[in-house]
C-alpha cells in the first residue's frame, strides 16, 4: 500500500488539478492525504469539497506537515509530493519496480511546465546522482521502516529538509533516480527570474554545508526570493 502525502500552504490555484492527477493513478489500496499548514486561502475547502482527505497539521512547516502525514498514514511506502509538482502518471508502477530492484527510496528527474532554454539546464542536471541535483520538487518515495529508522524529516528545518533526509538515506540505503520526469511549476522563476533563483539556491547550499543556522538561512532566502512560503 502506497501513502501519498501532499503538504500544502495556500495552494488554491493548483491543488485540485494535482489531486485529480494523483487519484487517477493510484490503486484501491493506496491512500492520498493532503496535510495543510494553516492556509488562509481556499485550499482546505477545495480539497474537502471534492472528496479528498485534508489533515490539519498542528505545526506549520513542510517538514512538520510531512511528518504528521506520515504518522497518520497506513502505507508501507510513503510518497511525498509537493503541491506544485506533477509526477508521471505511471508513478505507482515506477515506485513498485524500483522497490523490486532493491531500492528503499528514490525520486524522479524533473522538467518545468514552461519551455525555456535556461530552465532546461536545471532540469537536465536532475539526472545526476549528486546531492545538489536533488530536491523535494522531484518527489520522494521511501519505505516506512527506513523513514522511521532515520527519524523522518527534521522539524526544526524550515529549509533544506529534503536534502537533510536524502543525505541520511544515501548513507544507509540504495537511492533510485527514476529516469522519467516529474513536471514542476516554474512560478518561482517567473516571479524572481532565472539568475536570482539560482543565485539564491547557491547561497543556501553554501550556508547549509557551512553549518549555518536555519534562522540565518531562512532570513537570507527571504531577502533573495519574492514570496517565499515561510510567512
Amino acid at each position: 500500500m502506497l501513502s501519498i502525502i501532499v503538504p500544502t500552504y495556500n495552494e488554491e490555484n493548483s491543488i485540485l488539478d494535482l489531486l485529480i492527477h494523483l487519484s487517477d493513478a493510484i490503486g484501491p489500496s493506496d491512500e492520498l492525504l493532503v496535510v495543510d499548514g494553516g492556509s488562509s486561502d481556499k485550499t482546505i475547502g477545495i480539497v474537502e469539497e471534492n472528496g479528498f482527505t485534508c489533515l490539519k497539521s498542528p505545526r506549520k512547516g513542510r517538514a512538520a506537515q510531512m511528518n504528521f502525514g506520515a504518522k497518520k498514514s497506513t502505507g508501507e511506502v510513503l510518497y511525498f509530493v509537493h503541491a506544485d509538482t506533477f509526477p508521471p502518471a505511471t508513478f505507482r508502477y515506477d515506485i513498485k519496480e524500483a522497490l523490486t530492484q532493491g531500492y528503499e527510496s528514490g525520486c524522479y528527474r524533473y522538467r518545468f511546465d514552461r519551455n525555456h532554454p535556461l530552465l532546461k539546464i536545471n532540469a537536465y542536471c536532475t539526472r545526476f546522482d549528486r546531492l545538489m541535483c536533488r530536491g523535494g520538487d522531484q518527489t520522494l518515495f521511501i519505505k516506512r521502516d527506513l523513514f522511521d529508522e532515520l527519524g523522518g524529516f527534521r522539524e526544526d528545518f524550515m529549509i533544506m529538509e529534503d536534502y537533510d533526509l536524502i543525505q541520511k538515506i544515501q548513507s544507509r540505503a540504495g537511492f533510485r533516480i527514476i529516469p522519467k520526469n516529474a513536471t514542476v511549476s516554474a512560478r518561482k522563476y517567473d516571479n524572481n527570474g532565472y539568475f536570482r533563483v539560482n543565485f539564491a539556491n547557491l547561497v543556501i547550499f553554501m550556508m547549509y554545508f557551512a553549518g549555518l543556522s536555519q534562522e540565518t538561512m531562512v532570513h537570507a532566502y527571504k531577502n533573495l526570493i519574492i514570496h517565499p512560503k515561510f510567512d
